[in-house]
């Protein structure tokens, strides 16, 4: 079977979660006052890769 070492902590998913959070306010605040595309790329992308790595890394087995 496929073993995987690649876990998240509770504290470390919880942080990753958080600068995702704060990232989609960014990219909507960015949005909302048609700012530059540069920064929409750059607060998208940052939420987002934020909330895949939440949402598909296991998290650590206690």
């Amino acid at each position: 079977m496929l073993e995987t070492s690649l876990y998240l902590t509770p504290g470390v998913a919880t942080a990753i979660f958080v600068v995702a959070c704060i990232s989609g306010y960014r990219y909507r605040s960015v949005w909302k006052a048609e700012g530059p595309v540069w920064q929409l790329w750059l607060w998208g992308l940052v939420a987002g890769i934020g909330l895949l790595t939440v949402g598909f890394l296991p998290m650590q087995p206690g």
